[in-house]
């Protein structure tokens, strides 16, 4: 049996964008096809918690897990796309750039804060799924999810330039539409959260839809329906697709 390597714990954001009509936008960024991970396809801004996560985390008491992955959600989503989410108080584009800066040139997170007297309002993250897949690819992640509100105020985003070499808002059903007509790449995970973000009309809706939902680990797994091998994924958290045939499926 191939042993599978060590999940690495991430966090990732879904970043809600409200519009006077239509549902709401959400950000996505493209990954850079150099990258071993999802290279080329269009994914939710995120990235691994790292160490400083977790003793930022430390400041903060409750669950310390969870603690640590908004913080990495928080961080990663300022440094990919420049965008303070969750930053108390919301802070000026030349404070916000400087910030950014700093942690692209390796000063940690509590550092670049403390610098410029910022905090985290850590409950602006709502907890909305979980995704730890299981199967024989380099890196696998333990993946979570978590739903936010853009700021009235943010600035425009602006993509980092190095893992990722776009950004686009969009409606969930719309880019569902583009990767169908093969206009952009997203992997299986990115499909099934989309196609469960397309049935919502507001922010209120998806957190609402959240929070009736356990946040359970989702790892697919094969089974062969109607003679063919489909990907699926349990169907008592929120999804409407639960299967799509391994034909199709693109793991990442």
């Amino acid at each position: 049996m191939t042993e599978l390597p060590t999940p690495i714990p991430a966090a990732t954001l879904v970043l809600f964008r409200e519009r006077a009509e239509g549902p709401p936008e959400l950000l996505l960024v493209e990954r850079a096809k150099a990258m071993v991970f999802a290279g080329g396809a269009l994914v939710f801004p995120g990235g691994r918690i790292d160490p400083g996560d977790y003793v930022l985390a430390e400041a903060f008491g409750g669950d310390h897990a969870d603690t640590a992955a908004r913080i990495a959600a928080i961080r990663e989503t300022l440094e990919e796309v420049g965008l303070p989410i969750g930053l108390t108080p919301v802070p000026d584009a030349a404070t916000l750039a400087t910030v950014r800066a700093a942690l692209h040139a390796g000063t940690s997170f509590g550092d670049a804060l403390a610098e410029h007297a910022l905090s985290l309002d850590l409950a602006a993250l709502i907890p909305f799924a979980r995704w730890r897949p299981a199967h024989a690819h380099m890196r696998i992640f333990d993946t979570l999810f978590y739903l936010a509100r853009l700021p009235a105020d943010a600035p425009e985003a602006e993509v980092d330039a190095t893992e990722n070499v776009r950004l686009c808002w969009s409606g969930a059903q719309g880019v569902l539409d583009d990767a169908d007509a093969g206009a952009v790449h997203i992997i299986f995970p990115t499909r099934r959260n989309l196609e469960r973000l397309a049935r919502f009309a507001s922010f209120e809706d998806a957190a609402a839809d959240a929070a009736q939902h356990e946040i359970r680990a989702v790892t697919p797994w094969v089974e062969q329906r109607d003679g063919t091998d489909h990907l699926c994924i349990p169907d008592d958290l929120g999804y409407p697709v639960t299967s799509e045939p391994m034909t199709s499926a693109t793991r990442g």
